[in-house]
């Protein structure tokens, strides 16, 4: 009898013993993995190397890149799949097939999302954009050049339904927007009318008016006039602008990781990066005899500005 209850305490203790472990493994054990596909129409090495930084902060998920012309239609794919979209031609293909996984769409700005979809908004997209903010493009202006107040504008008929919305940033910080429209880019004289109104230029993010082919004509009558452009974008910068908003590949990977994280119901339908960076050009902050810009620094300042409430 005595072996007997020898016996079944310990087969008792092992039935503990083995559950104990199990539930550690399951609290240890990620709740669920999903299964993350980028496709793009090129399959360059950027794109592999951006699959594989997201495979690498994601182990616990598969992650895969696999070209569009490889791909079935959108609504042949797996329900469960979360749909990385890395080009526009991605986006085109997506738009097929009303009835694809859940997608996130990068590289993509406001300009090209309103050229492709107008005012409205397929279910189960969510817009990415690659554009800076106008807000913080605004705040940007008003930390490096604090003395300044009217914000020249020049826009397009593809940018022109920006400018409400730049309007109704500016107004709290104390800026006033001063639109220019510019319908055809040989011609100076709008930049001269702009230029003679205005503190400083704001670029917007559209590639019919900066591009490879204004960027001398509108750098050096910036330059002429001793009067500072911020934006459109980093690579502005790099040609000759003073400073840009920008988020990298690092922003990115931690923008998806984030929204990965959480079930596609919730995922916004459009979103800015939370995470970004501040880019300045010293050698054009010198010849426009301005206060080279402390990059760390404003970055940290606009960060904070946009945490509160």
């Amino acid at each position: 009898m005595a072996d007997q209850s020898r016996m079944t305490l310990l087969l008792v203790s092992r039935f503990w013993r083995r559950g104990l472990l199990l539930a550690c493994l399951l609290l240890t054990a990620p709740a669920w993995s999903a299964d993350i596909l980028l496709t793009a129409a090129e399959d360059s090495a950027g794109v592999r190397a951006f699959t594989q930084a997201l495979a690498q902060q994601r182990p616990e998920d598969q992650v895969s890149f696999t070209p569009l012309k490889q791909l079935p239609a959108p609504s042949h794919l797996p329900a469960s799949t979360r749909l990385i979209l890395l080009d526009l031609p991605g986006l085109d293909w997506r738009l097929q097939d009303a009835q694809g996984p859940p997608t996130l769409v990068l590289r993509i700005s406001r300009l090209q999302a309103r050229q492709r979809l107008g005012n409205s908004h397929p279910a189960k997209i969510s817009l990415l954009w690659s554009d800076p903010p106008l807000e913080r493009q605004l705040r940007l202006i008003a930390n490096i050049l604090p003395q300044a107040r009217r914000v020249g504008v020049l826009y397009g008929v593809d940018s022109e339904f920006l400018l409400r919305e730049l309007i109704q940033f500016a107004k709290p910080m104390g800026l006033e927007i001063m639109p220019q429209p510019w319908d055809n880019t040989s011609d100076s004289r709008p930049l001269q009318t702009l230029f003679k109104n205005s503190d400083v230029l704001l670029g917007l993010d559209d590639p019919q008016l900066y591009n490879p082919k204004t960027v001398k004509n509108l750098l050096l009558s910036s330059y002429a006039q001793q009067l500072p452009l911020v934006g459109p974008n980093a690579g502005f910068v790099r040609a000759g602008s003073l400073a840009s908003t920008y988020s990298d590949q690092s922003d990115w990977l931690a923008v998806l990781d984030r929204l990965l994280d959480q079930p596609p119901a919730s995922w916004p339908s459009t979103l800015y990066p939370q995470y970004f960076k501040v880019v300045g050009n010293p050698q054009v902050a010198r010849s426009l005899g301005i206060e080279q810009v402390d990059e760390i620094a404003v970055a940290a300042r606009l960060a904070e500005g946009e945490q509160r409430p």
